[in-house]
C-alpha cells in the first residue's frame, strides 16, 4: 500500500499579483485564493478590480504602508488573508514586507503575475537581462543618477504621473539630456498605451499622463558632460569641495583596500566632501554608508554631493567622533580620513569592527603617521605610502609636481587580532 504523503498546511497569508487587466488576467489559482479569502487587503484601485464573488472583508492599505503591515496581520490573525499586489509581488512589491513578517515560504503563499517590467521589455523588444531597473516608488529621484552610463537601457518604475517629467529634469541636469525616453502606461490592460519617443531635452513639463506608468530610457550623454565611470576614482571635478577631498588616485586605492561588497556598511569618519562614502555606495545599490563630519557646512556639502552622484541614501551625521559613532549601526568596514589624533577615535573604530571587518586610515601628518605605525606594529595589516605626481608646465617645458604623500594603514580584523588599539 502506497503511503500518502501529508500535505503542508496552507499559509494563512496569500499574496496575489494582479495587473492592469484585472480579474480577467488572473490564473485559476489566484481567483480561487481571492474568492476563498476572509480578508482582502490592497490598494483601493486593486480592490475595485475584484468582482462580487470575492466576498471577504475589504481593507485598504493605510499610508505609510510598511509600518502598518505587522498591525494589520495581527488584527486579522486566524483568518484567511489575501493581499493584492501590483504584478510580481516579490519584485519591488509588498511581498518582501510580508515575507519578513510571516517568516518567508512557510508562512506566505505567493501567486505572481507578470510584472510591469516584463510587459515593458516585451513591448520594447529589450532583453530583460540587458536592462537595469530603478524604482522611484517612495524613493528620491536622485537615486537614478547612479545608473546613468552611455548606451545603457533603464526602466524606471514611476511613483505617479509626475515621475516622467522628474526623470527628464534629472537627465538634463546630470548631462544626459540627449537620452531617449518613452512612457508606457497601464501595461497589460485594456487601456495600455505607449507614448511617442523623444529626448529628455525635448520632454514637456507636464504631468497629465496615467499614474500607472513606467519610463523607458536609453542613456546618451551630452558631449560637454563629465564622464563618470562605474568604478571608484571619479574625477575630482565631480565633487563640490573646499579642498577637503580625498583625491582621485588616492581615493581609488583607498576603496580598493576597503573592498566593498554588496549589502555591506561603511563608517566614513571625517567625511570632508563625502567622496569615500559616496563611491562605496556607488559600487552596489545595496551598500550602506554613514559619514561623520563635525563641520555643518561640510556636512551639508556631503549631502549635496551624494544627491548629485546618485546615492541620496547616504546618512550624514554632523558631530565629533568618536562620540558620534556610538549610535550608528555596526560597520563592516571603517575609513578614517580625518581626526586620527582625537583621543580614543582609532580604538572606538577598531572595537566596533566584527571579525573579518576592515579598517583603512589615511594621513598626511607626522603625528597621525606615528599612530598608524604603532597600530601596524601591534595588529599587522599593511602600511604603505602613496605618492602621486602630476605633469605641469615649468616655463616652456613640462615637469612633475609632487602631491603630499599619504600614509595608509589597512588591516583586516581576525580572531587572533588583539581587541584594542592603544592610542
Amino acid at each position: 500500500m502506497t503511503a500518502v504523503r501529508p500535505q503542508p498546511p496552507t499559509p494563512a497569508v496569500t499574496v496575489v499579483g494582479i495587473g492592469a487587466d484585472g480579474w480577467d488576467g488572473l490564473s485559476d489559482a489566484s481567483r480561487a485564493a481571492l474568492r476563498d479569502a476572509e480578508v482582502l487587503i490592497g490598494a483601493r484601485r486593486q480592490l475595485d478590480l475584484l468582482p462580487a464573488p470575492c466576498a471577504g472583508e475589504r481593507v485598504t492599505w493605510p499610508t505609510p504602508l510598511r509600518p502598518a503591515v505587522p498591525a494589520l496581520l495581527a488584527a486579522h490573525a486566524g483568518r484567511r488573508i489575501a493581499v493584492l499586489a501590483s504584478g510580481d509581488p516579490m519584485f519591488y512589491g509588498i511581498g518582501r514586507a510580508l515575507a519578513e513578517e510571516t517568516g518567508g515560504a512557510g508562512g506566505l503563499r505567493v501567486l505572481p503575475h507578470p510584472s510591469s517590467v516584463s510587459w515593458a521589455t516585451a513591448r520594447l523588444g529589450w532583453p530583460l537581462e540587458d536592462v537595469e531597473v530603478v524604482t522611484l516608488v517612495g524613493r528620491p529621484t536622485a537615486r537614478l543618477a547612479a545608473a546613468l552610463h552611455e548606451g545603457r537601457r533603464l526602466l524606471v518604475l514611476s511613483a505617479d504621473a509626475g515621475t516622467p517629467a522628474a526623470v527628464a529634469e534629472l537627465l538634463r541636469d546630470r548631462g544626459f539630456g540627449p537620452s531617449r525616453m518613452r512612457v508606457l502606461e497601464q501595461l497589460g490592460g485594456p487601456k495600455e498605451h505607449m507614448g511617442a519617443e523623444t529626448t529628455a531635452d525635448e520632454w514637456p513639463e507636464r504631468a497629465d499622463g496615467d499614474p500607472l506608468n513606467l519610463v523607458a530610457v536609453e542613456c546618451h550623454r551630452a558631449p560637454h558632460a563629465l564622464r563618470l565611470g562605474a568604478v571608484p576614482g571619479l574625477p575630482d571635478e565631480a565633487y563640490e569641495h573646499d579642498g577637503q577631498l580625498t583625491k582621485r588616485h588616492i581615493r581609488a586605492a583607498t576603496l580598493g583596500a576597503l573592498a566593498p561588497a554588496p549589502g555591506e556598511t561603511l563608517w566614513d569618519v571625517g567625511g570632508g566632501s563625502g567622496s569615500i562614502a559616496i563611491e562605496w555606495m556607488r559600487t552596489h545599490p545595496s551598500c550602506h554608508a554613514y559619514t561623520v563630519e563635525r563641520d555643518p557646512v561640510r556636512a551639508a556639502r556631503i549631502a549635496r554631493n551624494a544627491d548629485r552622484l546618485g546615492v541620496p541614501g547616504l546618512v550624514v551625521v554632523t558631530g565629533r567622533a568618536p562620540a558620534a559613532l556610538f549610535e550608528l549601526p555596526l560597520p563592516d568596514a571603517v575609513f578614517v580620513g580625518g581626526g586620527l589624533t582625537a583621543p580614543g577615535l582609532l580604538d572606538a573604530c577598531w572595537q566596533a569592527l566584527p571579525t573579518g571587518g576592515r579598517l583603512v586610515a589615511n594621513t598626511v601628518t607626522l603625528e597621525s603617521e606615528a599612530l598608524l605605525a604603532d597600530a601596524h606594529r601591534r595588529h599587522g595589516g599593511e602600511l604603505v605610502r602613496l605618492a602621486v605626481a602630476h605633469a605641469v608646465p615649468v616655463g616652456g617645458f613640462i615637469g612633475w609636481r609632487q602631491a603630499m604623500p599619504v600614509t595608509q594603514w589597512a588591516v583586516r580584523k581576525t580572531l587572533d587580532t588583539p581587541a584594542g588599539v592603544d592610542t
